[in-house]
């Protein structure tokens, strides 16, 4: 039978070459020399550090637009709470990579309402969609892209592992 998995994923690798050129253009730029303001990450978490709160968006609208350049979806992103000190500011950001159990379910839902026949199954991290014909797989694939476009889906998806 026909099938598709729903995934929420980005490489790595762009994160790291995001971090990096944000970094290079934060050293570049007039407005940001001579502070300590720089972004730092370890896996999919994301820490961007600035000397004051002004600095810290600038940094993170950087960062956003490098993100942007580098294919990565900048709704997978989860911003905590800024922490302002004397002195120094910092935010952490979670770069969201996976579907979870609540959005799962609410995904195989959508699918169910549209009465189209095909079924949706949660595995992991992942929704598995199968139907007999490949017309109602590309049905769904479009019913969803048109739900992340108008934000009823808050996490960019991605379709892979189509077959026949």
């Amino acid at each position: 039978m026909p099938s598709f998995d729903i995934v929420s994923e980005f490489d790595l690798q762009e994160l790291n070459n995001a971090v990096n050129q944000a970094n290079r253009e934060i050293g570049n730029r007039f407005d940001l020399k001579g502070t300590s303001c720089k972004v730092e990450h370890q896996a999919a978490d994301v820490t961007l550090i600035a000397d004051e709160e002004f600095q810290l968006g600038q940094i993170k609208e950087i960062f956003k637009n490098q993100l942007i350049k580098r294919g990565i979806d900048v709704r997978a992103m989860d911003e905590q709470e800024p922490q302002i000190n004397l002195g120094s500011a910092r935010q952490t950001i979670i770069i969201k990579q996976g579907i979870e159990s609540l959005l799962a379910k609410k995904i195989v839902k959508q699918i169910k309402e549209t009465k189209i026949k095909v079924q949706a199954s949660i595995q992991g991290e992942k929704v598995r969609v199968t139907g007999k014909k490949r017309d109602e797989l590309q049905q769904i694939i479009s019913f969803l892209k048109e739900q992340v476009k108008e934000n009823k889906i808050e996490l960019p998806l991605q379709y892979d592992n189509f077959r026949d």
